[in-house]
């Protein structure tokens, strides 16, 4: 039988392109408190690999930092461009690569998810879903962008959850990991 900790910090990202919003939150057992949130800024890049490896040296350096024992990703949401689809899908991509290169157990939600679990409104807007952190984790500085907030989020989100951190449903420590519980469909 898994033992799970006492505590656990979770790191939530919320991936974009322009700009992806962070969160750490450190888990006590039912309480849970503000580590540290923020932003990582890429609208002044142009190239997008570029911008893809700032996403994953900036996750790789929050980890090395805060050392997460999870994260937690906001999935990208559909919509009509292509285009823009496929961009958040590799910067997810490579925040997930980030954590797992690191050993990290990675889990994504929704966000119509994330938004329902925080607010009890899945269709929640950022600043009401921001309100609703600042009360939850007693913090008082609203952040320069709400993508910090919805980063923290998704983090809160899986704290949730009850989640826990060594395993079960899509999260995975890393290759060997999913080809181990996976092995007829690894070939």
């Amino acid at each position: 039988m898994l033992v799970e900790k006492k505590e656990r910090v979770i790191m939530g990202i919320d991936p974009g392109t322009a700009v992806m919003g962070y969160g750490l939150i450190l888990e006590q057992g039912s309480k849970i408190k503000l580590i540290s949130m923020g932003v990582v800024k890429m609208d002044h890049l142009d190239d997008h690999f570029l911008k893809l490896q700032r996403i994953f040296d900036k996750t790789v350096g929050l980890i090395e930092q805060y050392k997460p024992d999870v994260m937690a990703l906001e999935a990208p949401f559909y919509g009509k461009n292509v285009q823009v689809m496929l961009k958040l899908g590799r910067a997810q991509g490579v925040a997930m690569a980030a954590a797992l290169s690191k050993s990290i157990p990675v889990t994504e939600y929704a966000p119509r998810k994330i938004k329902q679990s925080i607010t009890g409104n899945g269709s929640a807007g950022k600043e009401q879903v921001a309100a609703m952190l600042q009360r939850l984790l007693l913090f008082k500085e609203t952040p320069e962008f709400l993508d910090a907030t919805d980063g923290l989020a998704v983090a809160v989100c899986h704290a949730f959850q009850r989640v826990p951190s060594g395993g079960g449903g899509k999260s995975y420590s890393g290759w060997e990991a999913f080809a181990k519980d996976n092995q007829k469909r690894v070939k």
